[in-house]
């Protein structure tokens, strides 16, 4: 059975964006993102809300993404070439290849898609994980840590969601950023 893995960067504080909705402050360079790539590379499928999903899109269609670095163009390729689910009431068509979109986010269904599914898949976009939290559907937590403290906007985490995490790595970046990787006790 497949793994469903909540990876994101964070502020210190624990925030994806800030209140102004801006999450610049998190970028990895490109030493970082050469790990993310490693991360990214054994995942064949990507769940996303609609925001993440339009956040994303350029690695899909701007070639302009790809040129910027070496680990950017890899991660340009791993994008592309994984499946990607749109969860969205208001998105009429995706504008990539390999995307379609559901209007609703049915646990059972991806409850099914982690049984069928013969690598792991990933879960972006704090609202959808929130979702994917409240249901008990994730199976890791991998967090980049960026070295700033942004006082409030879109947490990693949903209120009301309680956790038993088990520490499973850690690694530390010469730009300030730790990442750190947890399995989620199912309970």
């Amino acid at each position: 059975m497949a793994r469903l893995v909540y990876c994101y960067l964070a502020s210190l504080d624990g925030y994806v964006a800030d209140e102004k909705g801006q999450f610049d402050w998190a970028e990895p360079d490109e030493v970082v993102l050469e790990f993310v790539n490693e991360l990214e590379r054994p995942i064949r499928t990507y769940l996303y809300g609609r925001r993440m999903y339009e956040t994303m899109i350029g690695w899909g269609t701007d070639s302009q993404f790809a040129v910027q670095s070496p680990a950017c163009a890899a991660f340009a390729e791993i994008w592309k070439a994984a499946e990607k689910v749109v969860y969205s009431t208001t998105l009429s068509a995706p504008s990539t290849v390999q995307t379609r979109v559901e209007r609703t986010f049915d646990p059972d269904a991806v409850r099914r898609l982690k049984l069928d599914a013969s690598t792991d898949i990933s879960v972006g976009g704090a609202t959808l994980a929130a979702k994917a939290l409240k249901a008990g559907l994730v199976d890791e937590i991998r967090i980049f840590i960026s070295p700033v403290v942004v006082g409030g906007g879109l947490q990693m985490f949903p209120d009301g969601v309680s956790l038993q995490l088990e520490f499973l790595e850690e690694r530390t970046f010469k730009n300030g950023m730790t990442f750190v990787r947890y399995s989620v006790r199912q309970t």
